[in-house]
């Protein structure tokens, strides 16, 4: 019996071997699980299976093209196939584009209002990225053979009006078949902002195929690895954003939505899909990886970096895809302009894009306000961020005379709680006793009106300032190549390091300046060198705008200390200072 039961294991096993071809040719395709971590599903690889909700769809579509349902969701057609390349301008008052009828993509995507970092026309197509992952506006689907083919082949190209260079507002189509598939890919454009319309389907053999429109590969103002680390894929429902950032995104994985908007972006820019649909749309995440020089400005440096550059896929899961698409500047203004509707407990438009980040609440309206005064004022982002620091500083003049009088409290009573804590020294921290020693203290602080946080009050309310000024210096689209003086970026560190020398120096007399109740006088002189010397270390990256708000708040912080230490209260706290040193010394 045994051996018999071996005998059918072993005939079992070789029919399914010798079957697994004919099998996997004619019979059904297994669907992909999900992933559980992040959401995602993997994107089909060649002989992989499709995701279960697009293979879903897919079956489903095909089904109706069998009834006789839809028009819209099966369609045959004759070859339709262009016989050369040609290329179509696009243009607009923000934006030139490029089309090429080879696939119906963009080979390139100028903003007329921007420049590089080397001074010339500002390319959104990463070029090296673009010829290994695809140009922007090819299309993404499930079956990579497809994709290949659907995003190669010879479109027929039309535009409404017939002219060149084609002035918006303009209509582009581009249609492909050849007998067994047919594409249909139309884009529109107005006449002064950066949203684009977009309208895409595929069939395969009559029944429709999901795909997505995508823009797959970075930006092309990306230059350094510092610039292509900022990448990160972004979405929002009603008023849930999310943003991955790079390390966390699945390459070819889908998203499923809803989503109102989703895409990707960098430091500055943005390119992201408006769906039409947003119950019913779903993004694929591409991440991939590309070498760059490591010092872009040294043409002699051979030395390589590899970075990974970042795309996104959005359309419907249902059916063709409609949507609007924004690539584009991350302009406050320009993204306030392009309005999302039916966002619930959010603004109606793209602000979301912008990422303040946890002190939003105060670097969004620092940076309104700064842009006002650039706008009514002074006509120079650097004049603009020193009258802002001004106006700053000389409102918190008043928490720095609180803190000098708190200053002066503790050292009236610093004597009587030495007293008290050689009163309690006998007993350790877990002796009950010891809780008597604080509370005695506090009775103290209650009687003579001493707050022990009042000194340290100015700093916890400057010291968010400085992270949201940091913050705003960081997204600020209007700050980015603004110049002042020998400065020509205020969003990049300064070139020749004046500002953080300035910082080093500004504090280091601050700190000298400013007395320190409580603190031993060796222990401040300590502190006088070493707290500049950090602090200038880590000025010497920081963007120059930072560095000159930071300087120029030291400066102005010397003038009124030097103000309050001729006052009669600065007078009497330097005595007691100097009164307790002697003491110490004896």
């Amino acid at each position: 019996m045994e051996r018999r039961l071996l005998l059918v294991f072993a005939l079992t096993f070789l029919i399914i071997m010798l079957f697994q071809p004919l099998l996997k040719k004619y019979g059904p395709q297994a669907p992909a699980q999900p992933e559980k971590a992040a959401g995602l599903r993997p994107a089909e690889q060649p002989g992989a299976a499709v995701p279960t909700q697009a293979a879903e769809n897919d079956a489903s579509l095909r089904m109706a093209g069998q009834k006789g349902q839809s028009p819209v969701t099966t369609r045959a057609s004759a070859p339709l196939v262009a016989t050369s390349e040609s290329e179509t301008v696009i243009e607009n008052d923000v934006y030139r584009i490029v089309f090429t009828n080879r696939g119906g993509r963009v080979k390139s995507w100028v903003l007329k209002k921007y420049t590089d970092d080397k001074g010339g026309q500002l390319e959104l197509v990463n070029a090296t990225a673009s010829d290994k992952y695809g140009y922007p506006l090819t299309l993404w689907t499930y079956d990579e053979g497809l994709r290949n083919k659907v995003n190669s082949a010879l479109y027929v190209t039309s535009t409404v009006p017939d002219v060149a260079p084609a002035m918006a507002p303009v209509e582009i189509r581009f249609v492909f078949s050849d007998g067994e598939v047919s594409v249909e890919k139309t884009f529109t454009f107005d006449r002064s902002t950066y949203v684009v319309g977009i309208k895409t389907a595929v069939y395969e053999k009559g029944a429709q195929v999901t795909a997505f429109p995508m823009w797959p590969a970075g930006f092309g103002a990306d230059l350094t690895g510092s610039q292509y680390a900022t990448g990160q894929i972004l979405y929002q429902y009603d008023d849930k954003v999310e943003r991955l950032a790079i390390k966390k995104i699945n390459g070819g994985g889908t998203l499923g939505g809803p989503f109102h908007w989703a895409g990707v972006s960098d430091q500055y820019f943005a390119a992201v899909f408006l769906p039409q649909d947003p119950k019913n749309a779903a993004m694929v995440t591409l991440r991939n990886a590309i070498e760059i020089p490591h010092n872009s400005s040294d043409p002699n440096n051979k030395q390589m970096d590899k970075v990974d550059v970042l795309g996104a896929a959005v359309g419907s899961l249902k059916g063709a895809t409609e949507a609007r698409m924004y690539v584009g500047p991350k302009a406050l203004a320009d993204l306030q302009a392009v309005n999302v509707p039916g966002i619930a407990g959010a603004e109606p438009d793209l602000r979301a894009i912008i990422d303040f980040g946890w002190l939003g609440i105060i670097a969004r309206p620092l940076f309104l306000w700064l842009k006002w005064m650039y706008s009514h004022i002074v006509a120079n982002w650097g004049w603009a961020i020193l009258l802002q620091t001004l106006v700053i500083n000389v409102a918190l003049l008043p928490l720095r005379l609180s803190q000098m009088k708190s200053m002066l409290k503790m050292q009236r009573v610093a004597p009587q709680i030495k007293s008290i804590q050689e009163k309690y020294k006998k007993y350790s921290l877990r002796d009950p006793k010891k809780a008597e020693m604080n509370t005695e203290i506090s009775e103290l602080y209650k009687r003579e009106g001493v707050n022990p946080a009042g000194g340290c009050l100015p700093l916890v309310i400057q010291m968010p300032f400085l992270f949201a000024y940091y913050r705003m210096l960081n997204v600020a689209m209007d700050l980015r190549h603004a110049p002042w003086l020998w400065v020509h970026d205020l969003s990049a560190p300064d070139p020749h390091y004046i500002l953080p020398i300035a910082i080093v120096v500004t504090m280091f007399f601050m700190q000298r300046m400013t007395p320190q109740a409580g603190m031993d006088p060796m222990q401040q002189k300590m502190m006088n060198f070493m707290m500049p010397a950090f602090m200038g270390y880590i000025s010497f990256t920081l963007p120059a705008g930072l560095s000159l708000y930071w300087a120029m708040g030291q400066l102005i912080g010397i003038v009124q200390q030097a103000a309050l230490n001729r006052s009669s209260l600065g007078r009497e706290m330097r005595e007691m200072m100097a009164k307790r040193a002697r003491k110490k010394e004896k």
